[in-house]
């Protein structure tokens, strides 16, 4: 690690490798020759015009994206995705939601204002610590399209199969698990992600869409939200949010580098496994998710008691690491390790809690 920089296990915005923020830094006053920051020049330019369209080359490349998808760059957080999908995709009038936590029920409770919303499956009645089985899902065969968050920061659960749907378009919130390993893009209608856990920082969200989905928008539907527009515009209907995007593309970069998707889920599997198999020996702590549901990048657990998850964060800190606070609709502890997490945090982490477990196991 550079010199003074902590461990940061921020579940989002979250940590970003240090390559990245060191070519930012140098290129911050004089973008190649430009005489300008990024942040300063015209998202009509030339320069930024190369920046972009390189942005949305590189992710292509990285996740395989066949021809027939659009890749937009959008604003507003993933969370405004949440009524820009039903506005986009609701023809019928009727949506399958799969709720298996905290952002799959809001966006699930935003869809219900746009047409007649069923809930497919929910694992709310185990608090989130699981995704439902195929044979749990009760999918309408002539739904509009089938909605899940493929992974679950808060509770730390991950799908690791994609649902049967019989040809019905799946919508999946990526937010935290895109760019961990490699996902055949062709087998959902619809992929969005906030940037800030994975990809980069806060301000830019990816929208990966079908186009075959695009163009029958609810009558009503903002032109800011609507698919088609900004796919047509090339996510430049108006002023995009152009360092989020030139960061975007600076990790992608990275990505490439380190080997691609597959070398990042190499990692990703080695990191988890580390502190996975050092919790599951562990008498002290408990783990959240089930076992064959773990998510790879939000590993989440607790300690014997509330005032001894206290204990553990505050003392985290002081031990050169930050963000291991569990969410505040759950408590707890929360080790996000994506991407830009190096394995060195993670042997960091589990010495830590070996130490707080020798002393503290007894009280």
């Amino acid at each position: 690690m550079a010199d003074k920089r902590i461990y940061n296990f921020s579940a989002g915005p979250s940590m970003l490798p240090e390559e990245v923020l060191r070519t930012a830094s140098q290129q911050m006053l004089n973008y190649k020759d430009s005489g300008m920051s990024v942040m300063e020049m015209s998202h009509r330019s030339s320069t930024y015009d190369a920046i972009i369209k390189d942005a949305q080359r590189r992710l292509r490349e990285l996740l395989q994206i066949p021809d027939n998808y659009k890749v937009l760059f959008l604003q507003g957080g993933a969370s405004t995705q949440f009524a820009a999908i039903p506005m986009n995709l609701l023809h019928s009038g009727c949506a399958d939601y799969i709720i298996t936590g905290h952002f799959a029920k809001k966006a699930y409770e935003e869809a219900t204002k746009y047409g007649a919303i069923h809930v497919a499956a929910s694992s709310e009645e185990d608090k989130f610590s699981y995704i439902p089985k195929q044979d749990q899902l009760d999918l309408h065969p002539d739904a509009d399209y089938v909605y899940l968050c493929h992974n679950n920061t808060i509770y730390g659960t991950e799908w690791n199969y994609v649902p049967e749907t019989n040809g019905v378009p799946i919508v999946a919130d990526m937010s935290s698990d895109i760019l961990s390993k490699p996902i055949d893009v062709s087998k959902y209608g619809l992929i969005y992600a906030g940037a800030q856990k994975n990809m980069g920082i806060a301000g830019v969200t990816v929208v990966i869409v079908r186009e075959d989905l695009l163009g029958n928008t609810l009558a009503r539907t903002p032109t800011m939200l609507n698919y088609k527009v900004m796919a047509d515009k090339d996510s430049m209907y108006n002023t995009p949010p152009t360092y989020a995007i030139y960061i975007l593309g600076l990790v992608l970069e990275w990505i490439k580098k380190q080997g691609g998707l597959a070398a990042m889920q190499e990692r990703n599997e080695k990191k988890a496994k580390l502190l996975y198999d050092y919790l599951d020996q562990s008498d002290f702590y408990i783990t959240t998710a089930k076992k064959e549901d773990r998510s790879l990048m939000n590993v989440t657990f607790t300690t014997p008691s509330k005032e001894l998850d206290a204990l553990f964060v505050s003392e985290s800190i002081r031990a050169g690491m930050s963000n291991l606070k569990g969410h505040r609709a759950v408590g707890g502890i929360r080790a996000s390790i994506y991407n830009a997490m190096p394995i060195e945090g993670v042997e960091h982490l589990i010495e830590f809690m070996r130490a707080f477990e020798a002393t503290n196991g007894g009280k």
